[in-house]
């Protein structure tokens, strides 16, 4: 089932909107996403590119919600498309067998859709919702790294996953190392000796010398 999460998170990947860019502008582009799967990806016309679009920005909205920690909106936006985009789970073991030649039976989505859009969103939604509830809404995060801002599922060991690439993991620890770099420079360095400012003023701003002791 993982496998079919990741057809949520291609699809939401498509588009980075605080760069302005969106690469989800033609059919081809469309049936890019549907992978190995190109029986699905043939039924494919121009207008499921906005269609495509549509679905993009609810599942969107799931992983927004759960990043934000609203696992109960993430929920609800995820049963919403459930409902509306269905699947009947079957075993299969087609394209898959052992080295006896018996099929490697497992568990496959069978959509029944009246286009392309319809197959994919199921799948997607099918898959996002079996990694919510096995691994928890807190699975479904953001990319921190600033602007991007791209879906990712966190399959780490301890919950610790912040970016959606290395890449981007990357770029904000030399952000961050240079955002240090720049405090410590700009910090004035302690001398240990009182602070000039401190000794008294004439109204001309000149500072007034004090009397020596007898």
């Amino acid at each position: 089932m993982a496998y079919y999460s990741d057809y949520a998170v291609r699809l939401v990947n498509t588009e980075e909107p605080a760069r302005g860019k969106d690469t989800l502008t033609s059919v081809e582009a469309v049936r890019d996403l549907f992978g190995a799967n190109q029986s699905a990806a043939r039924r494919t016309t121009d207008a499921d590119v906005t269609r495509f679009r549509s679905v993009r920005a609810r599942l969107r909205s799931v992983f927004e919600a759960a990043d934000g920690g609203d696992e109960t909106l993430a929920v609800d936006l995820l049963n919403s498309l459930l409902l509306e985009f269905p699947v009947s789970p079957q075993i299969s073991g087609h394209d898959f067998r052992d080295d006896d030649g018996r099929p490697l039976w497992h568990m496959h989505l069978a959509d029944h859709p009246s286009n392309a859009t319809a197959g994919y969103a199921a799948t997607a939604a099918m898959g996002l919702a079996f990694h919510l509830t096995e691994y928890g809404v807190d699975r479904l995060g953001l990319c921190e790294a600033s602007p991007c801002r791209n879906a990712y599922l966190d399959t780490s060991t301890n919950r610790s996953r912040r970016y959606c690439s290395d890449r981007c993991a990357t770029r904000a620890n030399v952000a961050a190392y240079r955002a240090r770099k720049r405090l410590e420079a700009d910090r004035p360095e302690s001398t240990g000796r009182a602070d000039d400012s401190a000794q008294p003023t004439t109204a001309s701003g000149e500072r007034r010398s004090e009397p020596r002791g007898r």
